[in-house]
């Protein structure tokens, strides 16, 4: 006797045609809670993704910044970059939970089931902007103890707040896409290496100019350097020139493609 598991419908799209729109959205808010209270339900996941920024913002601020001397200080140079190294670590523990239902063969149970089972990948989406959230929000508290002023007006912050949200929404869906991949939870962390390295060779934590000339290139080309220099200018009240463009261009790039990889991956047999 055989069993046929449904078609597998791209995150966020056709599965919902087959059902009414109420349901189709009481189903992903039910799978948008799950992801939400698993979170809440994993302490120690928690508090690294959360706590673990403010160490390196301390870590930075403390042991690097007597050495890099910025104008304003070390700490407004920094946060920016901490705040975008905190989206990469939040990507990393999506890529495991998503790797861990996809091998532990939840996504093939919720597609046996009449309800909207890539609601599962929209909960883990969910829950990495609102870790983010927390994160960014700890950070810049923490960052105006010792001693960040931003600068920034309203809509300096709004305008922040929208590159660093669209980032995190760009990275988390690079972070499916790669626990779809994987062959499980510690395939799906060692991926994620990559992303992590990520702003360590941008303009994160120092000035481009100070690298060799090899690295400089790197910088250059790395998504991070636009999205930081947009982050620090608009949150410093400096010009932020060209960097919006770029930065919103890349962020916009990856969130495509990643999508897409994400609902060709989703809907392959495993």
């Amino acid at each position: 006797m055989t069993t046929t598991i449904p078609a597998r419908p791209a995150p966020g799209e056709s599965d919902s045609g087959r059902l009414p729109a109420g349901t189709a959205w009481r189903d992903t808010s039910a799978l948008v809670g799950r992801c939400l209270r698993r979170a809440l339900r994993q302490p120690d996941t928690l508090l690294m993704a959360v706590l673990l920024p403010v160490i390196l913002l301390l870590m930075f601020v403390y042991v690097f910044g007597g050495a890099i001397q910025q104008d304003g200080g070390y700490v407004d140079f920094v946060v920016p970059g901490i705040v975008l190294l905190t989206a990469g670590y939040g990507a990393a523990t999506t890529a495991v939970d998503v790797a861990g239902d996809a091998a532990g063969g939840l996504m093939d149970r919720f597609r046996s089931l009449p309800i909207r089972a890539s609601g599962v990948v929209t909960g883990h989406v969910v829950a990495s902007l609102a870790r983010n959230a927390v994160s960014t929000a700890l950070v810049v508290g923490v960052a105006h103890l010792i001693g960040f002023r931003a600068a920034a007006g309203p809509l300096g912050w709004l305008g922040a707040l929208a590159a660093i949200t669209l980032f995190v929404l760009a990275l988390t869906w690079v972070a499916v896409a790669i626990g779809l991949l994987a062959s499980g939870p510690e395939a799906a962390s060692g991926f994620t290496f990559a992303i992590l390295f990520l702003p360590y060779v941008s303009s994160a934590f120092v000035p481009p100019e100070t690298m060799p000339s090899m690295l400089q290139a790197v910088s250059g080309v790395n998504p991070v350097t636009p999205v930081t220099d947009t982050v620090r200018g608009l949150l410093l009240g400096t010009p932020v020139g060209d960097s919006p463009w770029a930065a919103a261009a890349w962020c916009v790039g990856i969130l495509l493609v990643a999508r897409v990889a994400a609902g060709v991956l989703f809907r392959r047999p495993r």
